[in-house]
């Protein structure tokens, strides 16, 4: 039997990765209410799993990262079905719920990214919220249960899906 889980020592490990927590429900509720909801369901899946996490065969961050992005990913399929697992494209006051402070005449291409990005399916957007925060393709892989070989091709996929777009709104506010 193992021994049982400090509840203090997972609630320093939380507090101090608690930004995996708002990032993941940003990009994945888009209102208010729902990112509350969707956070404090992260946290509770966490807790509820941390007897089953090991230090030696993962970081805090990392584990935190998967149970984070399944529930997410859970939720969302909850809320909008299994074979729609999408949401609608970010506005400009979605980019508060993200952290980026708008500026008065909001940057279109950071407006277009987050477009592109609520766009994109519940994998391929926490394959670029995962890459936007620098993690390595190694990282990634592990997170997200696929391998790295599926890691590159699909950012590289991304990649040039949000090059399309970025040229298309570069041509069509000219």
């Amino acid at each position: 039997m193992s021994p049982r889980p400090d509840p203090r020592h997972f609630q320093t490990l939380l507090r101090e990765h608690e930004g995996i927590v708002f990032k993941v429900a940003a990009l994945y509720a888009h209102h208010a209410e729902d990112r509350r909801d969707l956070a404090q369901e992260i946290g509770l899946q966490a807790w509820r799993s941390f007897a089953r996490f090991d230090p030696l065969k993962a970081k805090f961050s990392t584990w935190l990262y998967r149970v984070a992005l399944n529930v997410a990913i859970s939720q969302l399929r909850k809320t909008h079905g299994a074979r729609d697992a999408r949401m609608e494209p970010l506005e400009q006051h979605h980019l508060d719920s993200i952290g980026a402070e708008p500026a008065t005449e909001p940057d279109e291409r950071l407006v277009t990214l987050y477009a592109f990005i609520g766009q994109l399916d519940a994998l391929n957007r926490a394959l670029i919220l995962l890459y936007l925060e620098d993690k390595s393709y190694a990282e990634m892989a592990e997170i997200l249960g696929i391998t790295e070989t599926n890691v590159a091709t699909k950012i590289g996929r991304i990649k040039q899906a949000l090059r399309g777009q970025m040229t298309g709104a570069a041509i069509a506010g000219a």
